[in-house]
């Protein structure tokens, strides 16, 4: 069984942060992530596009973050660290994210009202996310 620790939900979270990334310029409409519009709506002066690098920086920090909490969350859950545990979990957990994401920080915070097919693909990346940081938590890799 591997054994959960902070250093590798933070390893977990920069590598599920990174593929989500990928996955996002893979996939997505090219337009500036929603923590470039945070950034732009609270630091800057700009439009949200003048600030795609803080955005991603921003995102990044976010998801190595998250990735901590969910390395802390798993072993109060008293479950066995096995793949099929920790994918599932880490599913659910980038459901979680995605809702957190749209519903407080988009609309409540930002007041953006997304159409369904950004809500599908958001969701779609925090899937991604939550699939890889579950992996990379059930290796106990560091």
């Amino acid at each position: 069984m591997a054994e959960v620790s902070i250093i590798n939900g933070l390893a977990g979270g920069l590598i599920a942060t990174i593929a989500m990334t990928v996955a996002m310029m893979a996939l997505g409409d090219d337009s500036p992530p929603p923590t470039a519009a945070l950034w732009a709506k609270f630091v800057g002066d700009g439009a949200p596009e003048d600030y795609m690098m803080q955005g991603m920086v921003l995102h990044m920090i976010y998801g190595v973050s998250a990735g901590v909490v969910f390395a802390f969350l798993i072993p109060l859950l008293g479950l066995s660290i096995s793949l099929v545990t920790t994918v599932g979990l880490g599913l659910g957990y980038g459901i979680g994210l995605t809702i957190v994401g749209a519903v407080f920080w988009m609309n409540l915070v930002l007041g953006m009202d997304p159409d369904p097919k950004m809500v599908a693909m958001f969701t779609l990346f925090h899937l991604v996310y939550g699939a890889v940081l579950g992996g990379w938590i059930s290796q106990g890799i560091l």
